[in-house]
């Protein structure tokens, strides 16, 4: 048994509609999974929904509806959403799920029993919008909350409370002796100046059931339920305990027996990479790594921090109408189309903007591009040689076999926009190729037959090629690639990126548009 490249995305609210952030995380992470499966690894992409808190009870109160009811009807929704956007997820979690749940009392119970939680009445500032009590860490220089905060109450409770404060001076340690723990750099920097200049309270873990119904009873006290991010964050390892993996299992002490789906072959935590947003960087690199050293269980390897998006220039807003709708962009454009502009517009990790102007701009580099050299390469190689491949050439051998050292070593790193970067220059080398040869002319001349031949050898095997290279960023294009080019299987290996892979006497077959045009000046005005 071997572990298998384990990567998330954070877990969604289910108390809205998917939105670009929400596709933007979804579509990056598959793209860092797509790329390990091209590297030859076994890889599972979890992503799912966080199901419980006062905003989903207060929700499906208004609608008449249970909570569970509300969930299920919504959980459609995104499930169809994260399909859409032909993501390669190996299981979509839900926190309302009895494995999620046998799993978070698993946890708590282990951290009560070994001192983790005392209880202690409370009162100050409570954030109704992100269900957390404040302190004055989270105040403007004003003194008032920000509005990312919503209406903040002040409330008194009693609550059980998480040891969290103790390990301050640990968790400062790790940070800086595993520097890939948290990136980019300027994020791993932010977490460390928080640890350095604040002392880091303990966690309120709890709710009383009198006030919040809708969560995961305490199983050492039924009069609470868990602090939503508390159930939340612990999905990373219950997924993993459903599915088997002797490591979590044994951690908590829980018998694979009890798991419906679980297999002895399962290995898959530590995680590899969580892939999330910066709002959330506080959980995922300072409560969540302290709660699984109070559990037992090693760290994730890397907690990788994305930015996010604005619309020509301001804040995304559905108060001000200023919002893409990332389905009515893919009904329009197509998915592949979509995939492409949010990589190659914005590198992971500083905040992006999104113009339509923009998008209809990198629609048409498509085209023209991948596009073009696609259609022209097989529409000569059908016209000039009735669809025959000649025997190999190595004129853009050289500069193919550069182009997939340079993208892997990217690839390997996360770095998904310099990927891009340098597959495209491959494309454009290959369209300059064609101007340069003249194939179209060449074939004019009886005599000059073997050097057109040669010429389309290079053509056909460079896109043979960029199908494989582009298949981790736009899957459904470079499967269309695969099969205009009459190939056998799937470009889903990096070793498929061998020079020579197109034998002499292979049969291509006909072009079809990759990115048919469009009316790019009225589509942009859109």
């Amino acid at each position: 048994m071997s572990k298998r490249y384990y990567i998330t995305t954070a877990i969604d609210y289910v108390n809205g509609a998917p939105h670009i952030g929400h596709a933007y995380e979804k579509v990056i992470t598959d793209v860092i999974a797509r790329a390990h499966v091209s590297l030859g690894e076994e890889v599972f992409y979890l992503t799912g929904l966080d199901e419980h808190g006062q905003k989903v009870q207060n929700s499906a109160v208004e609608l008449g509806k249970s909570a569970q009811e509300y969930c299920d009807e919504l959980a459609g929704t995104w499930k169809s959403f994260a399909e859409r956007l032909n993501l390669a997820n190996a299981d979509f979690v839900r926190t309302t799920s009895p494995p999620h749940k046998k799993v978070v009392r698993a946890v708590l119970e282990k951290l009560e029993k070994s001192g983790h939680f005392y209880r202690e009445k409370y009162s100050g500032s409570y954030s109704i919008k992100q269900e957390q009590f404040l302190t004055d860490q989270d105040r403007e220089e004003d003194g008032s909350f920000g509005p990312q905060w919503g209406e903040v109450i002040e409330l008194e409770e009693e609550n059980y409370n998480f040891k969290m404060g103790a390990h301050q001076q640990w968790l400062i340690d790790y940070i800086e002796s595993n520097p890939d723990f948290v990136q980019p750099d300027y994020r791993r920097n932010e977490v460390l100046g928080f640890l350095k200049n604040n002392e880091l309270g303990d966690l309120c873990s709890s709710r009383p059931k009198g006030r919040l119904s809708w969560g995961i009873p305490f199983p050492f006290d039924p009069e609470y339920v868990t602090y939503v991010w508390f159930d939340a964050l612990t999905n990373y390892i219950s997924i993993p305990a459903a599915h088997g993996d002797r490591g979590v299992l044994e951690g908590l002490g829980l018998n694979p027996e009890e798991f419906e789906n679980a297999s002895d072959e399962t290995e898959l935590w530590p995680a590899d990479v969580h892939v999330i947003g910066k709002d959330i960087l506080r959980f995922h690199a300072v409560y969540w790594p302290i709660m699984l050293k109070a559990m037992g269980l090693p760290l994730p390897k890397q907690v990788l921090v994305h930015g996010f998006w604005q619309k020509d220039g301001e804040k995304i807003s559905k108060a001000t109408g200023n919002t893409i709708d990332p389905i009515e962009v893919i009904d329009e454009w197509g998915i592949d189309a979509f995939r492409y502009y949010v990589v190659r517009e914005l590198d992971i990790g500083p905040d992006g903007n999104w113009t339509d102007e923009g998008f209809a701009s990198r629609y048409n580099n498509l085209a023209n591009g991948i596009g073009n050299l696609v259609n022209r390469s097989l529409a000569m190689t059908n016209r000039y040689r009735e669809g025959v491949i000649a025997e190999p050439n190595d004129d853009l051998r050289e500069v193919s076999e550069q182009t997939v050292a340079e993208t892997t070593g990217h690839l390997r790193n996360n770095r998904l926009q310099a990927g891009l970067y340098s597959i495209n220059k491959l494309i454009d080398e290959a369209n300059s190729y064609i101007d340069r040869t003249a194939p179209f002319k060449l074939a004019k001349d009886p005599g000059e037959a073997g050097r057109v031949g040669e010429i389309l050898y290079n053509l056909v095997e460079v896109a043979r090629i960029l199908g494989v290279l582009l298949w981790p960023y736009v899957p459904g294009t470079s499967e269309k690639i695969y099969e205009q080019l009459g190939i056998e299987g799937a470009p889903d290996r990096l070793a498929l990126a061998v020079w020579g892979g197109v034998k002499g006497g292979h049969h291509v077959g006909k072009p079809s548009p990759l990115f048919p045009r469009k009316d790019l000046g009225d589509k942009a005005k859109k």
